[in-house]
């Protein structure tokens, strides 16, 4: 099995900052793509920001230049550094990764179980 597991959400006035981390464990041999979406109410699921295992990077429109990702490849973990934050930022915030586990050959997607990110104005 594979847990993500993410911490950092919370309350946060706009213009202020938070920082997401999400961290992987279990049987894990390799994680390519890892990423972060989020979710707000009424709103389908939609992607803030991906880093490959090599340290590419993509971004929401709507968040470049505010957020960075991160990865730390021997930890299994990745970060999300949300700055100047917005409103329209307020959403449950899921960590994702492609995981390659021991024994297979297999790359499945694995979420972790959401944190909410509000930004009040």
């Amino acid at each position: 099995q594979v847990q993500l597991v993410e911490s950092g959400g919370g309350l946060v006035q706009a213009g202020g900052s938070l920082r997401l981390s999400c961290a992987a464990s279990g049987s894990i041999f390799s994680i390519n793509g890892m990423g972060w979406y989020r979710q707000a109410p009424g709103k389908q699921r939609e992607l803030v920001a991906s880093i490959t295992s090599g340290g590419s990077t993509n971004y929401a429109d709507s968040v470049k230049g505010r957020f960075t990702i991160s990865r730390d490849n021997a930890k299994n973990t990745v970060l999300l550094q949300m700055n100047s934050l917005k409103p329209e930022d307020t959403a449950v915030y899921y960590c994702n990764a492609e995981v390659r586990r021991y024994y297979s050959l297999t790359w499945y997607d694995y979420w972790g179980q959401g944190t909410q990110v509000t930004v009040s104005s």
